[in-house]
């Protein structure tokens, strides 16, 4: 699933292990979600968005949107 993981976690200086912990995931969990090889569960999708004050639809692109 496209997201802006990397991009978000870079403007506010965040490593991905400081993401990671932030998440309660480790940082191979970021560098997976990041490079888009793992999608991310709904709940922590939601985890995500809540650690950069977002809505999900903020962070992650819909693949069904028209």
């Amino acid at each position: 699933m496209k997201n802006r993981l990397r991009v978000l976690r870079a403007e506010r200086g965040w490593t991905q292990e400081e993401l990671g912990k932030r998440l309660g995931v480790s940082r191979q969990a970021v560098n997976a979600l990041e490079t888009e090889k793992h999608d991310p569960s709904l709940d922590l999708a939601y985890r995500i968005a809540a650690a950069f004050e977002l809505k999900v639809e903020e962070v992650f692109e819909n693949p069904h949107a028209a």
